[in-house]
């Protein structure tokens, strides 16, 4: 069994890593941390779980974390860069939820989070866990920075297209909505119901955090720096995200066989037949992708759908898989089940 603690049980995250790993036949869960709400039973706060967790939150100072094999932070950004060193120096694996350790150059990080890092040199240690990329470093990790859920749609939507070198790298574009669990569990006006619903609307046009880490991996997988404009839109949704991304490629590429030769072994990317329209209630729920493609008019700009969960294969559900493989356990394992419809 895999000895697991939660950092930060208390957000729409952190309730979606409990709800996956209380059925997860190979995880024993053993402490979940809240400042705030220490001593508190976690079916009190999440009645979803009642009869699934019988444990209470423990303050974080307190709960022995040393003990665990692998702790998960579900933590607002800068939370598990303060504790990460020494979690690693007593053995437990380390996944990061946030953004802590996703972005390699520390002055980016820096421009973009408007903090100092507080443990720089375990940054070039941690692992990016997109597992359809890096699957064979997420095995020996021992500390792994989960991917955000918008860079996790758009990634995937442009991969096979990079990878093959036939897009044109400078011309990338991202249009991408998604629910309001996407922000967190907090009590602020956009989010509430009143401001959010019967409305949509685009945001932080002129800079996403979640740009430079997008833009970090594009590169990588072109291998040269790409040019990208991400956009992101709130929808009166609870949970999805679609990614609706444009780029130039040559009307002589057999798109559809590029993505069913690249994902054929994927176990959570559904390659949809072309001009499929994947829905976000088709993966809510999921630790599944969904990808289809267009080509308007037959011309040279490719239209790429991929939609996901924000917080299953966005956020938990991908932590889930990657404790999995840094474990030796079935990839596929606790993250079985298909998307809820209705």
């Amino acid at each position: 069994m895999v000895k697991v603690g939660i950092v930060g049980g208390t957000g729409y995250t952190g309730v979606e890593l409990l709800r996956l790993l209380v059925r997860h036949p190979r995880v024993n869960l053993l402490a979940i941390t809240s400042r705030k709400e220490a001593g508190m039973p976690v079916a009190d706060m999440f009645p979803n779980l009642r009869g699934h967790v019988d444990l209470v939150f423990s303050d974080p100072v307190q709960a022995d974390l040393g003990t665990c094999d692998v702790v998960f932070f579900a933590t607002p950004n800068g939370i598990a860069m303060q504790q990460a060193r020494e979690l690693l120096a007593a053995g437990v694996r380390v996944i990061d939820l946030a953004a802590d350790f996703r972005i390699q150059d520390l002055a980016v990080w820096r421009q973009w989070y408007g903090m100092e890092h507080a443990c720089p040199e375990l940054v070039a240690q941690a692992v990016y866990g997109l597992p359809e990329v890096n699957r064979d470093k997420i095995r020996t990790a021992q500390l792994v920075a989960n991917p955000g859920c918008y860079p996790t749609a758009v990634q995937l939507g442009f991969l096979p297209l990079l990878e093959a070198g036939v897009a044109d790298t400078q011309y990338l574009i991202a249009d991408a909505k998604s629910g309001v669990s996407g922000a967190g569990r907090k009590a602020e006006n956009p989010f509430l119901f009143a401001e959010a619903a019967d409305n949509f609307k685009a945001y932080a046009v002129s800079g996403h955090r979640h740009w430079p880490e997008i833009s970090q991996q594009l590169a990588q997988f072109a291998g040269q720096p790409v040019g990208l404009t991400f956009v992101p839109h709130l929808t009166p949704l609870i949970r999805g995200i679609l990614a609706t991304l444009y780029v130039r490629v040559s009307p002589n590429v057999d798109v559809q066989a590029l993505y069913e030769s690249r994902y054929a072994q994927e176990p959570f990317v559904d390659v949809m037949p072309a001009a499929a329209h994947p829905e976000t209630r088709s993966v809510r729920g999921s630790n599944m992708c969904r990808i289809s493609w267009h080509r308007p008019q037959g011309g040279d700009t490719l239209v790429v759908l991929s939609v996901i969960d924000n917080l299953v294969k966005g956020a938990a559900g991908q932590a889930v898989q990657n404790m999995n493989i840094m474990f030796g356990l079935p990839e596929t394992l606790g993250l079985e089940a298909p998307g809820l419809l209705p």
